[in-house]
């Protein structure tokens, strides 16, 4: 399944791109091969395995697009009102009779629409004159006509390999009568902590602990991708301890995910844990925050599989960044998904802020009405990695590009919404 090489990228020296990351994200990792059958009430947030191709028109036939009177447009008095007799009515769910010429038809939404009709007026834009109805002067030929086709057409590409499956996906599936799908297996991803300071929310937590945070953020994300996760708990800053765990965690996961312990200090040990038992791929990102974020490859012993391992910084703010910029893009490789495109929205910044050149930066903020229709971003006043808040009280991040280094109020930048993010 994977394909890392033996090279290692910004291990010292300059930060490794974020543009050269997300190359190496689609050069080394291949995806996995298991497909399986799903129901289609179980398809959401699935990958499609193949391609998949409409296999009949829809809608399946011309159908009335409001409720009203169906006509041939070739009856009408050009440039005046016309009077025509009714025909009966037409029901959605009903087949028609063909349409009598000089005659107005009934219809309902979602009817289908009499042979020799093509177009239809909206009953509010008509009057009734005995048992005749009066239809005005102007509308255009094929008006509230919702023609066979017109939503896709039979033998098009409803669903491409790869793609990942939202609701409006599935209900168009569902208007094609599908009952299941062929998707990717869901990745199964292993998740641990480190680090001698946290504990877990209901244990003891002494003086000098906090709770652990980030491992439900990071369980949360991976679920909400629509993985199976196996949560390992909090791993001690210890290297035999962590050899031993993630080691371990190789075998029967695609991806082993640890929070913490990538950076430089002394108690940071992952990176010498990792190299131990696999080989890292590349250690230092072009990110803030988030610059201590590691990729690399661990094989499970007595086997030819291999998975991936991702480390994450420990600051909650950079496990946010660091996911959704790094890892969301790695579990798409994984699991055969389409490459996310997010573009960037334009606002208007109502902050101040300086940066470095060649980093690329994610700055939290929340969005307001502003002066002449124009969206404006709201910097979170406490911007530290560790702010949980800033996570829980902004609407998304404005990415700020390498070779950004002012931004002054009032200029145009790029937001990304926390949806758009993990969608």
């Amino acid at each position: 399944m994977v394909q890392l090489t033996d090279d290692c990228f910004a291990f010292s020296g300059p930060l490794l791109p974020v543009v050269d990351m997300e190359r190496l994200i689609q050069e080394r990792i291949t995806t996995v091969t298991e497909v399986e059958e799903v129901a289609l009430d179980d398809a959401l947030g699935r990958i499609v395995a193949t391609e998949v191709i409409a296999t009949e028109n829809l809608p399946p036939f011309d159908n009335a697009a409001v409720d009203g009177f169906a006509v041939r447009h070739a009856d009408l008095v050009p440039g005046a009102e016309s009077r025509f007799g009714i025909a009966g009515r037409v029901m959605a769910g009903h087949a028609p009779h063909p349409l009598v010429p000089g005659v107005a038809v009934r219809i309902f939404t979602g009817a289908p629409m009499p042979e020799g009709a093509d177009t239809v007026f909206m009953q509010e834009d008509c009057r009734l004159d005995g048992d005749a109805v009066v239809l005005p002067a102007g509308l255009q030929a094929g008006a509230n006509r919702r023609l066979a086709g017109e939503d896709l057409r039979r033998g098009a590409v409803m669903f491409p390999a790869g793609r990942k499956l939202n609701p409006a996906d599935v209900a168009l599936a569902a208007g094609q009568g599908l009952t299941g799908l062929s998707v990717r297996r869901q990745l199964r991803v292993a998740l641990f902590s480190t680090g001698d300071e946290v504990v877990d929310p209901g244990a003891r937590r002494p003086s000098a602990a906090i709770y652990d945070a980030n491992r439900h953020l990071v369980r949360g994300l991976l679920k909400k991708f629509g993985a199976i996760v196996t949560d390992l708990g909090i791993l001690r800053d210890d290297v035999e301890v962590l050899k031993t765990a993630i080691a371990a965690a190789a075998a029967g996961h695609d991806l082993v995910i640890t929070t913490g312990g990538v950076s430089t200090g002394d108690a940071d040990h992952v990176r010498t844990a990792i190299e131990n038992i696999g080989r890292l791929v590349f250690w230092r990102v072009a990110i803030k925050p988030g610059r201590p974020v590691a990729l690399g490859v661990l094989p499970a012993a007595g086997s030819d599989h291999a998975a991936v391992f991702a480390g994450l910084p420990g600051n909650p703010g950079a496990v946010y960044v660091t996911f959704v910029r790094v890892v969301w893009p790695l579990l798409l490789r994984l699991a055969g998904g389409l490459p996310r495109q997010s573009v960037p929205l334009p606002v208007r910044s109502t902050f101040p802020y300086r940066k470095r050149k060649g980093r690329r930066e994610y700055v939290r903020v929340s969005l307001r009405p502003g002066d002449h229709g124009v969206v404006e971003a709201v910097k979170y006043p406490q911007d530290g990695a560790g702010v949980i808040t800033s996570l829980t009280e902004t609407d998304g991040l404005v990415e700020l590009g390498e070779d950004v280094t002012v931004v002054a109020p009032g200029a145009i930048v790029g937001f990304l919404s926390h949806a758009v993010l993990t969608e």
